[in-house]
């Protein structure tokens, strides 16, 4: 039986978040299959990159989008001709094509010839359907109508592409949903790989490492509502770190709003994330109708419990009095609410930890396997029968 040929396709590769470690993790289960993106720009992985220029290599395949200067930083106006970058791919000597979709391009938009065509969708796009986002241009009167209008006729394309899927996986029940309502498409749901460490259970350093902070992170971006977390421990006094990469300026907006418990720390390594879980009490998410949200499972993953947003995909993964707790506003005195409720709670750093297994990358990996080879190996029906 001769081995099939896959093709891996990304929006775009510019940062790295939980789409591109799906992505990392989809390389690693096929390391022969070519990546196919439109714009790569390793210099913004931070310290990520070399672990990902090692993965991928030199196995990325950019659109025509490399030769316009500063490309990177021109996500928005380049939704409109991202169907063309996709299009100007070769993908008809490929039996699956696996792509991962953010929202934020259309990569179903390819020809895929006879090829099976698989999107593991993190959602459909959150700007075309009322969901929170990390910019606000709508927010801007004179440009207010004009992107209405623009999404109208994109909200067109995006179901038309949808339509050229053979196969939705959505990371989560939430995302699934999605996918329903604004495509009329079935979806598998297969949560995105997280990185469990490998200690027992039953590890003393769980019970002995001093909990020093409560801490937040991920992406500095608006429709994470980091403000909500600095307010609350404004209010509290409590200390607060704060990690991750800067978007779009919003570090200084939070700087502003900042008490003195509140300490930024940018861009960590896993190895640092890992400790800063470990040490702090509680990992604070208030993130607006997350998609899937796989910092709060990496927090559980070192037996940190999470105080989080009741909404989208955190009401998923969190198990309310046994893993963390739920604030219902998203209000700096809801979230502070609930930072005190969680001292009442008896919560077991082992129950953070069996709850995050079960959405580490071994589980991802088998499941993504069984699904393609159902796809690819599928009995063809018997024409006699």
């Amino acid at each position: 039986m001769t081995q099939p040929k896959i093709a891996l396709v990304h929006d775009y590769l510019k940062e790295y978040g939980g789409a591109e470690s799906v992505l990392e993790a989809l390389s690693n289960l096929f390391p022969q299959a070519p990546i196919f993106t439109a714009i790569y720009h390793p210099s913004s992985f931070g310290p990520h990159r070399r672990r990902l220029e090692k993965v991928w290599g030199n196995r990325v395949h950019q659109s025509f989008f490399r030769y316009l200067p500063f490309a990177h930083k021109l996500i928005s106006p380049l939704r409109l001709l991202s169907p063309l970058a996709f299009r100007s791919f070769d993908f008809s000597g490929f039996d699956l094509i696996i792509t991962s979709a953010t929202g934020a391009y259309f990569p179903n938009s390819l020809k895929k010839g006879p090829a099976k065509l698989v999107c593991y969708c993190h959602t459909p796009p959150r700007y075309l359907y009322g969901l929170p986002t990390a910019r606000q241009l709508t927010n801007f009167p004179p440009f207010r109508l004009l992107v209405a209008l623009i999404n109208h006729f994109l909200r067109f394309f995006d179901f038309r592409f949808a339509q050229n899927v053979d196969q939705f996986i959505a990371n989560s029940q939430t995302t699934a949903d999605r996918i329903w309502k604004f495509y009329r498409k079935p979806s598998v749901i297969i949560n995105p790989p997280v990185d469990v460490p490998k200690f027992k259970i039953k590890n003393s350093k769980l019970k002995t490492s001093p909990k020093e902070y409560f801490l937040t992170g991920g992406r500095l971006a608006r429709a994470k509502r980091y403000d909500i977390a600095i307010q609350a421990c404004n209010q509290l006094k409590v200390p607060l770190k704060i990690f991750g990469r800067d978007f779009a300026g919003f570090r200084r907006e939070l700087e502003q709003i900042s008490g003195p418990t509140i300490q930024f720390l940018g861009e960590v390594t896993q190895d640092q994330k890992a400790d800063l879980y470990r040490r702090a009490r509680a990992f604070i998410f208030c993130s607006d109708n997350e998609d899937f949200g796989i910092v709060p499972v990496e927090s559980m993953a070192y037996g940190c419990p999470v105080v989080a947003y009741r909404s989208g995909g955190a009401t998923e993964t969190i198990l309310e009095g046994k893993t963390g707790t739920f604030f219902d506003q998203l209000s700096p005195s809801s979230c502070a609410s609930a930072i005190k409720n969680l001292s009442r709670l008896n919560l077991s750093p082992q129950a953070c930890i069996l709850r995050a297994k079960t959405y580490s990358s071994a589980v991802f990996v088998q499941r993504i396997s069984s699904l393609i080879h159902r796809l690819l190996w599928r009995p063809r029906p018997c024409p006699f029968c």
